[in-house]
C-alpha cells in the first residue's frame, strides 16, 4: 500500500529525552548506565527520558547476543530503531539536485542525482518535487512512512521561517522554500544552509562525534563554515554565524559578490580561482579540472593562484581558531580536489596567524561526496522531528 506523507506530530520531547536520543544516535547502542555517564543524567532521569521513546518505538532495548559475556548477567543495550521512520534529504547545487532517502539513524537507503536545466525557482522546484515523489514511492518498499523533508541550500537561509533570503549561486532572493515544498509534498519541511546541515551530520555521525566544540570549513564553489559550540550547532542571532568566506583579507583585493573586496571567497572559491587562472594564462579556462591540469603540468602562474588561495584559507582558519578556539577544524568540500596545491599555503598561513596554543588545534581533511550533504539535510529533518530546546539551533 502506498505510503502517504504524514504531518504526524513528533514525540513530545523534553530536553533530557532529546539529549538521550541524540547520544544514542551518535554513540549507541549503550547501556542505561553508559547513557547516564555520557549525558550526566541520573538513572531516574534516563529511565524517564527513555520510557516514552521506547513506547513509541523510536528506541528499543535488548541483549547484544554477539557481546554476551561468558559468565555473569548480560547487559541490556538501548539503541535507536533506524527502521522506525524515514526522512528525505535534498542538496541543491547550481547544476544538480542530490536526494537521499534515509532512516532514523540517518543511514542512506536510496540516493538520486538529477541535473538542472535552470537555476531559477520555477526550474528547480518541479525537479525537486518530482524527486521527493519518487523517493516517497521508494519508501513504499520499506513499509515505513516518511516523516520529514530536509533541504540544504547555499547562502543566507532562515531555518525558522524556511526562507532562502539569498543564495548567490542560484541567484535566489526571499524564496519561501519550506512553504512551497511543504504545500506540494504534504511533508514537514526543514530548510537550512547546506554547510550547517552538513555540520549536523558531522556532529552526529562524522568527524565531530564526541567533540563539544569544532568547526567545519568547506571549500569549492564557495567558502563555508559550520560551528558547533558546547555541543550545539549554532547559526547566530541573524543566521549567518561562521561566514568566514566573507572575511575581508585585502581591502584592495578582488571584488566579492557580497560587495566587499578581498574576501576569502573572492580569492579562494572556485569561480575566483578560475578567473585568476584566466588572467594569469590568457586562456579561456572554463572549469576546475582544466585549471588543475595546468597547475599539475607545472604552470607557475596557475600554481601561484592556488598558493594564494591556500594562504587565504589558512588565514581564515587561523582567525576562526583565534576567536572560537575549537578542538578540531574539519576541511571538506569539492575544492579538496586541489588540496595538494592548497596544502602548503593553508599550513603556513594557519601557523603564522594562529595565536599561541591555538596553533595546536587539530586540522583534518575530510573529502565527502555530495550524498553526504544530502544526508546532512536529512539529519536536519530528523533534528526537527525530534526537536527540543537542547538541540535546536541557537538564534
Amino acid at each position: 500500500m502506498r505510503s502517504t506523507p504524514s504531518r504526524e506530530a513528533a514525540p513530545a520531547m523534553t530536553p533530557a529525552a532529546s539529549l538521550v536520543f541524540t547520544t544514542l544516535l551518535s554513540h549507541g547502542p549503550l547501556t542505561r548506565a553508559e547513557v547516564g555517564r555520557r549525558t550526566r543524567l541520573s538513572a531516574a532521569a534516563v529511565t524517564k527520558a527513555v520510557r516514552p521513546l521506547m513506547e513509541l518505538g523510536y528506541l528499543v532495548e535488548g541483549v547484544d547476543e554477539e557481546a554476551r559475556p561468558a559468565v555473569g548477567r548480560p547487559a541490556n543495550l538501548v539503541r535507536v530503531d533506524g527502521g522506525r521512520a524515514l526522512f528525505i534529504g535534498i542538496k541543491v547545487t547550481g547544476d544538480e539536485i542530490i536526494a537521499v532517502l534515509a532512516d532514523l539513524c540517518c543511514r542512506i537507503r536510496v540516493s538520486r542525482h538529477v541535473p538542472l536545466t535552470g537555476r531559477e525557482p520555477e526550474a528547480v522546484l518541479p525537479v525537486l518535487i518530482a524527486l521527493v515523489q519518487e523517493l516517497l514511492t521508494e519508501a513504499d518498499g520499506f513499509g515505513v512512512r516518511v516523516r520529514g523533508l530536509g533541504i540544504a541550500i547555499s547562502g543566507d537561509v532562515d531555518r525558522v521561517d524556511g526562507v532562502v533570503r539569498y543564495s548567490p549561486f542560484l541567484e535566489w532572493r526571499d524564496v519561501p522554500l519550506a512553504e512551497l515544498a511543504g504545500t506540494t509534498t504534504g511533508l514537514p519541511v526543514t530548510v537550512d544552509n547546506d554547510v550547517r546541515a552538513l555540520t549536523v551530520a558531522e556532529h552526529w555521525f562524522g568527524a565531530g562525534v564526541g567533540l563539544s566544540d569544532f568547526a567545519l570549513v568547506t571549500v569549492g564553489a564557495g567558502i563555508g563554515c559550520g560551528l558547533v559550540v558546547h555541543e550545539r550547532v549554532v547559526s547566530g542571532a541573524h543566521g549567518v554565524a561562521g561566514e568566514i568566506g566573507h572575511l575581508s583579507l585585502d581591502p584592495l583585493g578582488p571584488l566579492c559578490h557580497c560587495g566587499n573586496r578581498g574576501c576569502v571567497e573572492a580569492i579562494a572559491a572556485d569561480p575566483a580561482i578560475l578567473g585568476a587562472v584566466r588572467a594569469a594564462t590568457g586562456r579561456p579556462v572554463t572549469d576546475a579540472a582544466e585549471a588543475l591540469e595546468l597547475a599539475h603540468g607545472g604552470d607557475l602562474g596557475v600554481r601561484a593562484v592556488y598558493a594564494r588561495a591556500g594562504e587565504a584559507i589558512g588565514k581564515a582558519i587561523g582567525s576562526l581558531v583565534n576567536i572560537f578556539g575549537p578542538e578540531r577544524v574539519i576541511i571538506s568540500g569539492e575544492g579538496l580536489a586541489a588540496y595538494d596545491l592548497f596544502a602548503e599555503g593553508i599550513r603556513d598561513a594557519f601557523a603564522a596567524s594562529a595565536f599561541g596554543t591555538a596553533s595546536q588545534c587539530d586540522v583534518i581533511i575530510r573529502p565527502l561526496p555530495f550524498e553526504e550533504w544530502a544526508r546532512g539535510a536529512a539529519a536536519t529533518a530528523i533534528q526537527s522531528f525530534m526537536a527540543s530546546d537542547t538541540y535546536e539551533e541557537q538564534r
